[in-house]
């Protein structure tokens, strides 16, 4: 389709990327591929920070392609639209997530669920785009997106919330959704109360649930409580007060990524009780046992496809549900990389690119 395309129909770009696994984002200048008639084109005002960067620009998981420039939490400003783009037009506020592409083709895409894609989903960076060139995300000026990917940002959603939506929310809000965890009057429990956690909790106020913050950390407690307005509060290490609380919930969202039992969170989940594990530990034990004498269920997931990324930003505007963050430059963003490993950070960080990327690269 795309051909051998020469460098000077390619878009210039400008971002901050790293070039090694040292990680150190560095100012950086990239082309873009050419935009096909199906494809969008926008100006990036707004990118959300996720764990997800310190894996792939360190390299943890092994297959990053250098140079990299991270972020998959993108909210621009259309400038241009292809021949075959009627859902969008200049001047629209979009967003973009963890994907760019699918095959478009299989099972799971036909059902809206792109991001299962049997071919898998083309990363929005560190992917192989369809031209061939490796994809480049958000933590730069501009970027090039099939239309099928990209979703509305609602009137009365502001662009710097909007843009943790795009990975963090929509991780939490589709587990909640296939599993009917929106069934006002129900309990839930929220394991861990980070940028995903907090989430689940401001859903779970949403759909009208009885939300218990579950947390290792006794000093969660003024936080979930008075701050985010959870119902209950209890301290998982706490034996006494897990035991009492055993059979209570309807169901759980487990968002801790470290290493942790499931066995005692089970225990807590009424008969017939479902939780869904949205964090990635590298490795989680639990007695089957368990599940057997409550016809308890464990599921898990990621992200969500299109069509309910587009319902879950219309319901947040709706609803006003938003998520806590703080707004930095993008010359920040290396320390705040660095915050993001030391687990310092309320609760997502979010890059103001147009106000500052031209500016820190002069």
């Amino acid at each position: 389709m795309w051909g051998k395309l020469s460098a000077e129909y390619l878009m210039d770009c400008i971002g901050y990327g790293a070039h090694n696994d040292k990680g150190l984002l560095v100012p950086i200048e990239f082309k873009r591929r050419i935009a096909g008639p199906d494809d969008v084109t926008f100006r990036i005002t707004h990118c959300g920070v996720c764990y997800a960067e310190v894996k792939w620009v360190f390299n943890k998981i092994g297959t990053t392609k250098y140079p990299i420039v991270p972020g998959h939490e993108v909210v621009g400003v259309v400038t241009a639209v292809g021949d075959n783009v009627k859902r969008f037009q200049v001047g629209d506020r979009v967003g973009v997530g963890p994907f760019c592409n699918s095959c478009q083709k299989c099972e799971y895409c036909n059902k809206n669920m792109e991001n299962s894609c049997l071919k898998q989903p083309i990363l929005t960076y560190d992917g192989i785009d369809v031209d061939g060139s490796v994809t480049k995300g958000g933590f730069s000026n501009a970027m090039v997106t099939h239309q099928r990917f990209c979703v509305k940002i609602p009137d009365t959603l502001a662009s710097d919330v909007a843009a943790p939506l795009l990975c963090a929310g929509i991780t939490v809000y589709s587990p909640m959704m296939r599993h009917h965890m929106n069934q006002a009057g129900k309990s839930l429990g929220v394991i861990g109360l980070g940028g995903l956690g907090h989430m689940a909790l401001k859903f779970g106020q949403a759909f009208g649930l009885h939300v218990t913050v579950l947390s290792t950390s006794p000093a969660k407690e003024e936080e979930a409580l008075r701050v985010l307005g959870a119902d209950a509060f209890i301290v998982s290490k706490d034996e006494a007060a897990m035991k009492a609380a055993a059979g209570s919930l309807d169901f759980i969202v487990d968002t801790a990524s470290g290493m942790h039992p499931l066995d005692p969170y089970l225990s807590l989940l009424k008969q017939e009780g479902i939780i869904t594990i949205v964090s990635a530990p590298p490795e989680m034990k639990f007695t089957p046992a368990i599940l057997f004498r409550g016809l308890k269920t464990i599921s898990g997931s990621t992200i969500g496809g299109m069509k309910e990324v587009q319902e879950m930003l219309d319901f947040c505007a709706e609803k006003g549900v938003t998520p806590m963050i703080e707004t930095i430059p993008i010359n920040y963003a290396n320390e705040a990389l660095k915050r993001l490993q030391d687990k310092d950070v309320h609760y997502r960080f979010v890059i103001d690119i147009e106000n500052s990327l031209k500016e820190s690269i002069k």
